[in-house]
């Protein structure tokens, strides 16, 4: 499974990109809106730190609208990815930008239903985002699982990204499922290094080596 970053912080995607093991980025207008800078400069930055798809959304309501500010994004770097919203007019402009070699990342997934559609389109990465559903009480982990289901009955080349990831826990669901793709905030990134058996047996062994040293 591959790992992305979703934020804005260009600071958090090159630490996380120092590890060796980041393969993303996902952006949204929430996240560029906190940095307070001009939007394609955090993107131009972003592209030349991380070499992997880098997601930027736009903000159109119309495919017509939709196709020409994916284009001009897309202008900023090769590895720019152009985040469509799951509607009607979303979804007519896949096939367009796709055919030209530009890939979209279709989000406000909700449903395996909607990842269906996406994934039909023609869409290079399909988002399914999961802690807003946990917080109305749906659960993620069975849409996980049903898109990834979804995808493997009918050979979809899409990738599933999964989204708004909060706890360890839904990253469990994601490797369970066969999820292609999981985008993390920072914290959540390094936090998957952390075990309290981890640190106490590097401790200990801290200990009993110094122990050692000491009888020499």
């Amino acid at each position: 499974m591959k790992l992305f970053l979703d934020t804005g912080d260009v600071e958090a995607i090159q630490r996380a990109q120092d590890t060796g093991l980041l393969d993303g980025v996902t952006t949204n207008p929430s996240h560029l809106a906190k940095v307070g800078k001009p939007v394609n400069s955090i993107l131009e930055t972003i592209c030349r730190i991380c070499p992997g798809p880098i997601s930027a959304e736009v903000m159109a309501e119309d495919a017509p609208g939709m196709i020409s500010e994916a284009r001009n994004l897309a202008d900023i770097a090769a590895n720019i990815a152009i985040k469509l919203p799951l509607t009607v007019e979303g979804l007519k402009a896949v096939p367009a930008l796709e055919k030209d070699g530009i890939k979209c990342n279709v989000t406000m997934i909700f449903s395996a239903t909607q990842a269906f559609l996406a994934m039909k389109a023609g869409a290079s990465f399909v988002s399914i985002v999961l802690s807003r559903l946990d917080a109305i009480a749906n659960e993620s982990e069975i849409l996980v699982a049903d898109a990834a289901l979804t995808r493997d009955n009918f050979g979809f080349a899409s990738e599933i990204i999964a989204g708004s990831l909060k706890t360890q826990n839904h990253v469990l669901h994601c490797l369970r499922a066969g999820i292609d793709i999981a985008t993390v905030p920072p914290d959540l990134f390094f936090q998957m290094y952390k075990h309290n058996l981890t640190d106490a047996g590097l401790a200990q062994f801290k200990t009993d080596w110094a122990a050692f040293q000491g009888k020499l």
